[in-house]
């Protein structure tokens, strides 16, 4: 099986739900959802219907209680799944909103804005290659964001985050 398996309780019990792709709404399927196992591939799960709320990083292993693993107060509620990127990765990172204020542009990964860049935060970005994580906190920390190749000129509606630390979400994750 490719995919997700998703479990109504904790330790792999009760009613499941396979899952081999998007899905923005498990409430047709099963009323909670307290574990999961992945099968393949990198997810991005959210506390949410329509991939909205707390995002969550998955790749394949076995979650027998993924709440208390990362301190989740809600199941999950949708997933998508991260698209496998093989070439470079690279994204130019802005201190302000609108791509203004400093810009350093990243083909690594980076634990510390303020140590490398000598920048507090980062509030706008271009991501042209490759799949990324963004962290609120040093050392990957904190709430997470997932983003995709494109342009976010603002993080005000991703609830004002300010991202301190990202990392790409490479092939060898799998």
């Amino acid at each position: 099986m490719m995919g997700v398996t998703f479990f109504e309780d904790r330790n792999f019990q009760g009613r499941s739900y396979d899952c081999m792709g998007d899905c923005g709404d498990f409430s047709s399927y099963m009323s909670r959802c307290h574990s999961c196992r992945v099968e393949s591939g990198c997810w991005m799960m959210y506390d949410n219907p329509n991939y909205m709320g707390n995002q969550y990083f998955f790749r394949k292993g076995d979650y027998a209680d993924y709440m208390s693993m990362f301190g989740m107060s809600n199941c999950i509620r949708s997933c998508r799944m991260i698209p496998m990127h093989r070439g470079s990765y690279r994204m130019r990172i802005h201190e302000r909103e609108n791509f203004m204020g400093q810009m350093h542009e990243m083909m690594d990964d980076c634990d510390n804005c303020m140590d490398r860049y000598r920048m507090p935060h980062c509030q706008s970005c271009h991501v042209m290659d490759g799949h990324w994580l963004m962290y609120e906190q040093p050392q990957y920390r904190g709430r997470m964001w997932h983003f995709r190749p494109g342009e976010y000129r603002s993080f005000s509606n991703m609830g004002g985050m300010r991202f301190m630390s990202m990392r790409r979400i490479m092939d060898s994750w799998y």
